[in-house]
């Protein structure tokens, strides 16, 4: 698995229309998430209006996990957390293609996006997980990280679980 960061200026038809299934791979995260009108009608609009709103937020990374000729999945980064008492970067969003789940690319997605962490110093990492995401909160228990806290995310206010993991050295 390749990560490659996606700029703007990268961001074309062909590729649109990859992540454009990509999203629309994951309906009942979507229904959960509200980010979409229709979890089930993933229009490239919408998504390219999503991937925008990601690029207005400072310290924002999107990554593209590619394997042999494909889009296996994204992950979207946050240098820094809004909230100035709080010290980690973040993972907003970690999504393989729903049709390639169970193979180990979310872990080897996961682990790429620590270790360039690791790289950049850092020494913990947070993610939040919305309440009713049992799978996801199952994967990232998997990991290693650890519920910190419950509160609502400061975008739309959804109830969710705040966990951080300790990035070791491996």
């Amino acid at each position: 698995m390749i990560l490659e960061p996606l700029l703007p200026a990268s961001l074309n038809r062909r590729l649109l229309t990859e992540l454009t299934a990509l999203y629309a791979s994951h309906h009942a995260f979507h229904a959960l998430s509200g980010d979409f009108p229709d979890p089930y009608d993933i229009r490239p609009e919408q998504v390219e209006a999503a991937l925008a709103g990601e690029w207005a937020q400072p310290g924002t990374e999107i990554l593209l996990a590619r394997g042999p000729g494909s889009l296996l999945g994204i992950a979207v980064t946050l240098a820094h957390h809004p909230g100035p008492a709080d010290p980690d970067p973040w993972i907003g969003l970690l999504m393989v293609d729903a049709a390639r789940q169970g193979q180990g690319h979310g872990r080897h997605l996961a682990s790429l996006v620590e270790d360039r962490f690791r790289a950049a110093g850092r020494t913990a990492v947070r993610l939040a997980v919305l309440t009713g995401n049992d799978r996801a909160l199952a994967f990232w228990t998997s990991l290693g990280y650890r519920t910190i806290a419950h509160r609502e995310d400061r975008q739309l206010g959804r109830p969710c679980a705040v966990l951080r993991k300790v990035l070791t050295t491996p």
